[in-house]
């Protein structure tokens, strides 16, 4: 009876997809699908868009920002929309039944396998027809490669993320400021401080657990923030700074002390008991009551943050930010964002008009079109200071918040230039934004670019790493709960069972792509 329910369901969806896929035109649209020649570029026609429901605000169908931009095109879009949670489920039914919105937010990954199989439109055929694509290659050589799949072909526009130099980044320590100052605390600067620190907390504020992540792996994991410091590779597989080489962080002679050092915050009851279970909302509650005071997660929500703790009832909530640290003889470094994403807008091989979408996507990477989709429309959303965007200072300290819920700006899976709004967000920052910016400006350094992988490559991580992942967030959890006790016997064990599970295939493959990819020696 359940396998009937699932499959009844997973046809549905599977119905709607196809539904969803198809294009919505106006009446006046040729049947033959191409723009004609002498039509004009504003004839009425309307376009298909996948979209998720974001936390700040649901997609909505009357964002002004679209009512300016099909003035400016004749293009309506309708966006199709999913909760972030069946977006993943929804995408895959979509292209496993090539039956995609006419626009789309993929993997470049995802754009690359799937193109070649007529999924995807190849935008370079239309290369010539379109300026502002043409030149947005041009300037970002990284987008092509991964935007290019096996046959030639250039199936998605990458989303852009970060600046050209390499400053802009995404997270910070946080500790509460408010509390540091009622006992006269310094902030740490170096591991050995940074335990005293937590021990202090914990002796001032017993009922306290006072480190807490939200994840134990991605860039805010607990596995990762201190796997960086101990060893210098962010994640389980990165580029080393030291080397330009990929390498393997257990691998290192640094991860067994990172994982010694957690085990004794964990006996000492330094770090949330639960770490390897913490959801955002339990991990936001505790910060918020004050029954954790250390984190490390993403400075823009530092100050959204300090007012929900103000509001929750602590006057004088205060976070602010202390300096990131590494051990001893490691580099003291995070990562920019990366210039180009690992996303990417592409078109419906089966769109109606193919000639009118990608013109419309040219005019969308257009300076105009591009201001609508990441600042909004001025005098509304932004104003102009001395030429210099600025954002509505009626939004506050997180503008991004008003800006997508009630404009549709900067909102994921429909922006396509991330970095322009950052860049604007960040030059109407707080004095005290700045001041965080200005102390970890020193430990940031260019994110490295994107490998692009072969079938073969790809089917090898397939095959290994989701495994690998598996077992090495149970046993590194295992290591620094003390469930296995962390000796030469068990951690030999632990290094053993990687490679029998692909790490050294997998750290081969990584440096071949990435050596063939880039020219790296």
């Amino acid at each position: 009876m359940k396998k009937r329910t699932v499959a009844a369901a997973l046809s549905a969806v599977m119905l709607s997809s196809l539904v969803a896929g198809c294009t919505s035109e106006s009446k006046d649209t040729p049947a033959s699908g191409d723009t004609k020649k002498g039509e004009t570029a504003k004839k009425p026609i309307t376009f298909s868009w996948l979209a998720y429901d974001r936390p700040e605000g649901k997609v909505r169908q009357d964002w002004e920002i679209f009512k300016e931009i099909e003035a400016k095109t004749g293009v309506k879009v309708e966006f199709q929309v999913v909760s972030q949670e069946g977006l993943k489920e929804k995408k895959q039914i979509m292209i496993a039944t090539n039956a995609v919105t006419d626009f789309i937010q993929v993997d470049t990954l995802e754009g690359r396998q799937h193109g070649p199989d007529k999924v995807f439109l190849n935008l370079k055929d239309y290369m010539d027809k379109a300026p502002n694509m043409k030149a947005f290659f041009d300037k970002y050589p990284e987008a092509k490669a991964v935007a290019t799949g096996a046959d030639g072909g250039i199936y998605t526009v990458p989303v852009i993320e970060g600046d050209a130099e390499g400053k802009g980044f995404n997270f910070i320590w946080y500790t509460r400021k408010d509390i540091m100052d009622k006992y006269g605390l310094k902030a740490p600067t170096t591991l050995e401080e940074f335990y005293q620190y937590l021990k202090t907390l914990k002796e001032k504020q017993p009922d306290t657990y006072p480190l807490i992540n939200n994840a134990i792996v991605g860039d805010t994991g607990l596995f990762t923030t201190f796997g960086r410091a101990f060893t210098g590779i962010h994640g389980f597989y990165n580029v080393d700074p030291a080397t330009d080489k990929y390498a393997f962080a257990p691998y290192h002679k640094g991860y067994k002390d990172s994982l010694i050092f957690l085990n004794k915050l964990f006996n000492e009851k330094l770090l949330d008991p639960e770490f390897s279970m913490i959801t955002q909302a339990q991990w936001e509650e505790r910060i918020l009551k004050g029954k954790s005071l250390v984190t490390f997660f993403w400075k823009a929500d530092l100050e959204t943050l300090m007012d929900k703790g103000r509001k929750a009832g602590t006057a004088d909530y205060t976070l602010d930010a202390i300096p990131q640290f590494a051990a001893d003889g490691i580099k003291n470094y995070q990562f920019s964002r990366s210039v180009v994403g690992a996303t990417g807008r592409a078109i419906s091989a089966k769109v109606k008009d193919k000639d009118r979408a990608v013109q419309f996507l040219d005019y969308l990477l257009s300076e105009e079109g591009s201001n609508y989709l990441s600042l909004g429309i001025e005098g509304k959303t932004y104003t102009k200071e001395n030429g210099v965007p600025v954002y509505n200072k009626d939004f506050g300290a997180s503008p991004f918040t008003t800006l997508r819920k009630d404009w549709g700006v900067w909102y994921d899976m429909v922006t396509l230039d991330n970095a322009k709004s950052r860049a604007v967000w960040e030059s109407g920052l707080s004095d005290k934004s700045k001041a965080i910016n200005k102390l970890y400006a020193p430990v940031i350094i260019p994110a490295p670019k994107q490998i692009v992988k072969t079938s073969e490559e790809l089917e090898l991580e397939k095959s290994k790493l989701n495994n690998l992942n598996k077992y090495l967030e149970q046993k590194l959890t295992e290591f620094v709960s003390g469930k296995t006790p962390i000796n030469d016997k068990t951690w030999q064990e632990f290094i053993d069972q990687t490679k029998k599970l692909g790490a050294d295939d997998l750290l081969n493959m990584y440096n071949a792509a990435y050596t063939r990819t880039y020219g790296k020696k």
